[in-house]
């Protein structure tokens, strides 16, 4: 008789096998930095923090974004719209002991919705940490769009709450940059999706 496999928690991670930085000898296939040779479009930084119920910084949490280019295309085979393109849209970061972390990407472009619909440009986000039994599924919208207020996701998010799915536009050392910050629980918790 087949049974369900149990759960495990998802953390926590190895340096080895999430952020390498040149300490170990294999080259990193993923990483923070999603800017390639041909990504077109606005280049932006991401940073924020991961918070815990009390307001504590987690510093052993990992995040992996996947996103759309400036185009709304997304690198996957079932988007035929982009051929021999270098961007792929997907990162991963660890956050530092003050559960900082930061990526370095593009802007990405509107995207279809399931219904065709168009959607407000935003990055996926998904959490992993200690004591997670499940990862957590997010998204980052950007406080200067405005077509955030027709994107049929945000608008299934109570109004109060939706504050916490949006990056404030906080420009730094002369480079476009939002910060998104995340937190798991209590006061102010990010909106998580079930998927």
């Amino acid at each position: 008789m087949a049974g369900v496999t149990p759960s495990q928690t998802v953390g926590p991670y190895f340096s080895f096998g999430l952020d390498p930085k040149g300490r170990y000898d294999w080259v990193q296939t993923v990483g923070n930095d999603l800017v390639t040779a041909d990504a077109t479009g606005e280049r932006i930084l991401i940073e924020g923090r991961v918070l815990d119920g009390d307001g504590a910084p987690v510093n052993d949490a990992m995040l992996e974004i996947w996103q759309a280019d400036a185009a709304g295309r997304y690198a996957h085979p079932a988007d035929q719209r982009r051929p021999n393109a270098q961007f792929k849209g997907f990162g991963r970061a660890g956050t530092d002991a003050d559960g900082g972390f930061a990526f370095s990407t593009i802007k990405p472009g509107c995207v279809a919705g399931p219904d065709g619909k168009p959607q407000a440009p935003h990055i996926l986000v998904a959490v992993f940490s200690r004591g997670m039994v499940r990862h957590l599924y997010t998204r980052l919208y950007f406080e200067d769009e405005k077509t955030n207020a027709g994107d049929p996701i945000l608008a299934l998010v109570p109004a109060e709450r939706r504050a916490t799915l949006i990056a404030k536009r906080q420009d730094k050392d002369g480079r476009v940059a939002y910060r998104f910050d995340i937190r798991l629980q209590g006061e102010n918790e990010t909106v998580f999706f079930d998927i």
